[in-house]
């Protein structure tokens, strides 16, 4: 089934363009229409899962200091809390001190939220970043 396209006007300014569509060329895509119908979906699924109910899937992307008091212990208590919307996860040694930890996820939106939520509140994070999207 073929979508119906609507044609509408943007007013950006000249540099903010330019960079624009540097940055298009860069990444392959055919045109500026694609661009933005593809920015326009990823704008509303990031806010969709979290108002919406559904199966939604996700990355999150957390960085912490393994020297950190009890975070490995606590990070890993919470995966088993959370376990039936984890796919996989994926650990790094950046160096000495450092990890990441790149956890893939599956599953309704409130157990999603649910799990962030929980890393969320966890001390010891450097970064915790999340890519959901329900497949819009």
């Amino acid at each position: 089934m073929t979508e119906k396209l609507v044609r509408f006007g943007v007013t950006v300014p000249e540099d903010v363009l330019a960079e624009f569509d540097r940055r298009l060329e860069q990444s392959g895509k055919r045109n500026r229409s694609d661009m933005i119908r593809q920015m326009i979906r990823a704008y509303i699924t990031e806010g969709r899962w979290q108002e919406e109910e559904g199966q939604v899937f996700g990355t999150v992307t957390l960085m912490y200091d393994h020297h950190s008091p009890l975070i490995s212990k606590k990070l890993t208590a919470v995966q088993h809390d959370h376990g039936g919307v984890i796919i996989c996860t994926n650990h790094v040694h950046v160096d000495h001190d450092t990890c990441l930890e790149c956890i893939v996820l599956r599953g309704a939106a409130s157990r999603i939220r649910a799990f962030i939520g929980a890393l969320g509140r966890m001390k010891g994070l450097k970064s915790l970043d999340t890519v959901v999207t329900s497949g819009l």
